[in-house]
Parts: structure tokens; sequence; C-alpha cells
């Protein structure tokens, strides 16, 4: 089966200012996309074809060579899926109760969760993705470099932010640490976290 790019679940200039519309412009109307694209011409033909977008990033990742290829865009594919589920407009702020109670219990306070989430993203070198992961019955911050996310690592993903640079230079340049900080204070889905935390809840 063909992939086809994820409509935004938002509209393009609800973001801002921590991202704006130009900046979606880029990062979905052309990076997303061409992952989407490039994913689609490496799969055709193959049994890889008929998989669905998990499959394909579990059968694909350590492996060298297309299949690589394969799993980098596909990776990416979901990684952007989830970033964009990830934010909402007027989302941030304090979360609600039963989030921050779990906020609370793995990091000490819905503050301290906000500055180990954005230390751990400003850390990680190069182009990544910040995760907020179950594991364990616990919260757990961690990142992963390039493509490469929960999915092939540990934990079950709850949320996340995109800290390759295309996320964030048109409106912050340099600053990632800014960056992260707003999307945490003021764009954060907290509903599609909570939700993602009871599916792992349920698992």
């Amino acid at each position: 089966m063909a992939f086809e790019l994820m409509p935004l679940p938002f509209p393009k200039d609800s973001l801002g200012p921590t991202i704006s519309a130009r900046t979606l412009d880029h990062h979905h109307g052309k990076h997303h996309a061409t992952y989407v694209a490039k994913l689609n011409e490496f799969i055709a033909g193959t049994p890889l074809e008929k998989q669905d977008l998990e499959s394909i990033i579990k059968a694909t990742a350590n492996k060298t060579g297309t299949e690589r290829k394969i799993f980098n865009n596909a990776a990416q594919v979901w990684n952007h899926d989830f970033f964009w589920n990830s934010l909402a407009p007027n989302g941030g702020s304090v979360p609600p109760e039963p989030l921050k109670k779990r906020l609370d219990a793995s990091f000490g306070s819905f503050e301290n969760f906000r500055d180990k989430f954005v230390e751990a993203a400003v850390g990680q070198f190069g182009s990544g993705w910040a995760w907020l992961v179950a594991k364990d019955g616990k919260l757990e911050i961690t990142t992963t470099h390039d493509a490469d996310n929960p999915l092939i690592t540990s934990g079950y993903a709850l949320w996340t932010c995109d800290v390759w640079e295309h996320a964030y230079y048109l409106d912050h340049q340099q600053n990632r640490a800014g960056f992260v900080k707003a999307v945490v204070e003021q764009i954060a889905n907290w509903q599609f976290i909570g939700k993602r935390l009871a599916e792992a809840e349920s698992r």
C-alpha cells in the first residue's frame, strides 16, 4: 500500500509564535512529505509494500543498505505523524490533574519535568528527538538520534519534540532550548499524552 502524508491536525497558522505557518510549510509540506514519497519509492514492489508502518520500522531497524534507507524514511514518517499529534493550539501550560500527578510522581513536579525535558532535548547532539515514555510503570525522558524512536529502543512513546534544526530554525535560530521550552509550555497536547498513557497502562 502507498502511504500518504498525514494532514496536520490543527490549522497551519494556529501554533504561532512557537511554530509559524512558514515553518510548517517547510517542515510538514516539504520535509515530512519527502519522507513519505521516499518511503513509497523504496518499498514499491517489495514485500514491505503490504505492511503497516510500525512493522516496516521494526523489520528494517539496525539494517544496512536499502533497508537502512527504508528504515530512515519509515521512522521519520512515524515520528512526524506522532509529533504533529503531540501538539495543540492553546495547549501547554499545566497538564490536567491525573497526568500532572504522574509527572509529579516521576519527576518531583511539573516544573522539574519541563526543565529535565528541555535539558535532554538540548543535550541531544545533532539531529534527533526528545521523548516522554512510559516504562516499567514509570514515566521517563529519553532521546534518540536521527530517525530512531521508542519502537526500536525502549518504552512506550507518550509525547515527543522534534529537535532537528528544520523544526525550529526559521522561528528560533540556534535557540533550541527556547523552542523546546515554548513547546512544553504553550502547545503540548496533554489530551494526546493522557490517551497514550492510558494505552500504555492497559498493555
